[in-house]
Parts: C-alpha cells; sequence; structure tokens
C-alpha cells in the first residue's frame, strides 16, 4: 500500500474561501458544538442518575446522546479549527480515521434510532406485553447489535478506501473526509468502488428509513382506536422520532443513493446530518417531552440543592 501512495496529507477546500463567511461559521459552528454537547451530556446524565435509565425508551435515548457526541466530535472540532486557518491540512492517518467513524459511528446512531422505532411500536400497539418484550436484556441485544452493526457497515467501507492509490492531486473538496470527494483524487478507477458504496450506504439508509416510515405508519393507524390523551402522549413521543429521523435519513439518502459523484451542495447536506441533526435532538426530545423535563428538574435541583447545603 505504501508504494501506491506518495500523498501524506489532504488539503480540505473547507465550506468557503470568503475570511468573513468562514467567520461567521466558526461563530456558528462554535455555538452549535457547545449547545450540542451541554445538552447530550444534559440528557446523559438526567437518564443516569433517575429512574428513566430503567425504561427502554430512555435508555435508547442514552446511547444515542452518546453516539451524537462522538460523532459529532470525530470531526467538527477540526472544522471549527480549520475556519481560522488560511491552510486547511488532514494527515492521511486522521482522514482514514474520519472515514471509519463516520460510517461506524453513523450506522450505530440508525440502528439506535431504528430500536427506539420498535420500543415506541411495541409500546402502542403491544401495551400488555410491552414490559415482557422490552426487558432490559434485549434492550442490550439491540444496543449490541446497533455497535455490531455499525462495524459490519464501516469495514468493507473503510477497507475500500484505505486500499485506494492516492498519488496525484491531494485536494478535497468538503470539510471532512467523505468517501465520495476522496475516490475523486484517487490515481484510478473507483467506479466500482463508488457503485458499492452506494450499495452499502445508500440503498441501507433508504431501506431503513422506508422500514421506519412503515412502523410510524402502524403506529399511528394504531393510535385511532385509544383516548385523546393517549393519542396526545404517543404523538408527541413520536414526533420527536419522526422529526430526528426526517432530519437524519433525509439528507444522509440524497448524499449516497445517487451515482458516485459530488456536487457542491453535498457540503451544506452534510451540516445536518453531522451537526444540526444531534444539535436539535437533545432540544427535540426534552421540549417536547414532559418525562424528561420533569427529571432534568428534579436532578438539577437536588444537585443544587445538595451544593448549597454542602
Amino acid at each position: 500500500m505504501e508504494n501506491q501512495r506518495n500523498v501524506s496529507e489532504f488539503i480540505l477546500l473547507g465550506l468557503s474561501n470568503d475570511p468573513n463567511i468562514q467567520i461567521f461559521c466558526f461563530v456558528l459552528f462554535l455555538f452549535c458544538y457547545v449547545i450540542l454537547m451541554v445538552g447530550n451530556f444534559l440528557i446523559l446524565i438526567s437518564i443516569q442518575c433517575s429512574p428513566l435509565f430503567h425504561q427502554p425508551m430512555y435508555y435508547f435515548l442514552s446511547h444515542l446522546s452518546s453516539m451524537d457526541i462522538c460523532y459529532t466530535s470525530s470531526m467538527t472540532p477540526k472544522l471549527i479549527g480549520d475556519l481560522l486557518m488560511e491552510r486547511k491540512t488532514i494527515s492521511y492517518g486522521y482522514c482514514m480515521l474520519q472515514v471509519f467513524a463516520l460510517h461506524f459511528l453513523g450506522m450505530i446512531e440508525v440502528l439506535i434510532l431504528t430500536a427506539m422505532a420498535y420500543d415506541r411500536y411495541v409500546a402502542i400497539c403491544k401495551p400488555l406485553h410491552y414490559m415482557l418484550i422490552m426487558n432490559r436484556t434485549r434492550c442490550n441485544l439491540l444496543v449490541l447489535a446497533a455497535w455490531a452493526g455499525g462495524a459490519i457497515h464501516a469495514l468493507p467501507q473503510f477497507s475500500m478506501i484505505i486500499w485506494l492509490p492516492f498519488c496525484g492531486p491531494n485536494e478535497i473538496d468538503h470539510y471532512f473526509c467523505e468517501i465520495f470527494p476522496l475516490l475523486k483524487v484517487a490515481c484510478t478507477d473507483t467506479y466500482l468502488t463508488g457503485v458499492l458504496v452506494v450499495a452499502n450506504s445508500g440503498l441501507i439508509a433508504l431501506v431503513i428509513f422506508v422500514i421506519l416510515s412503515l412502523s410510524y405508519g402502524i403506529i399511528l393507524f394504531t393510535l385511532r382506536n385509544q383516548s385523546a390523551e393517549g393519542r396526545r402522549k404517543a404523538l408527541s413521543t413520536c414526533g420527536s422520532h419522526i422529526t430526528v429521523v426526517t432530519l437524519f435519513f433525509a439528507p444522509s439518502i440524497f448524499s449516497y443513493l445517487r451515482p458516485p459523484t459530488t456536487f457542491p451542495e453535498d457540503k451544506i447536506l452534510a451540516l445536518f446530518y453531522t451537526i444540526m441533526a444531534p444539535m436539535f435532538n437533545p432540544l427535540i426530545y426534552t421540549l417536547r417531552n414532559s418525562e424528561m423535563k420533569s427529571a432534568m428538574r428534579k436532578v438539577w435541583f437536588q444537585s443544587s440543592l445538595l451544593n448549597a447545603f454542602n
């Protein structure tokens, strides 16, 4: 592999060359990243320190928040730092690490969202058997399956990219190491690799999105037989899930389910599934969830009282 590669680093072209736009983006994305980290850590601590942790939905939500933190942190700090740099470079090794992290952590997040949809389906469509079906052992197995699915998805992608020869241009028209821009600068025919990436990423995202849409369709159909209060509570929870799923899947499907090429709009779309969706997750799941807001008030109010007395 070393003989096929004489590129030790790549140059990232970033979002824009305009200094004013870069300063604006620096302030914006730094603010978004702080909100994302604070919001997801608040959710994690509030769930871990309250009885909500024993409920399957919040157990999955805590794992989703963990994935949001890891997934976004694999590329956002680099983006924020590069906005202040005139020359944006990334080492070959760190670039390959970003490729693996994007697909490994991203697929885990997708599968956890799927587990959360399954949890809501069982809670609404089979309420009498809910605790029997969604016991802690099954929840643990679903989380382990999500990690295994992430590895199964990411390793083939990573293997295809790491064996590509890079011996010519090293400018990547993106703000992180995305697969399609990398294929564009490889000094070999990458058509087959691009097709395999579309099959592995685009089709999987589409199939999972269709499955999630059908599950929520069944849930909404089942709700017609419930009381007004039951419908209101279920719709509030499902509405949060549907919003998160749409924010994450819509740009992902557009980015990967198409011929393996690059467009200027790709960088804007990537912002949605790398920064915006993980940032909105804590806001969506707290502002529209009375149980979550109540748990956060109790946990942080009790902590404040203990600190005051100590």
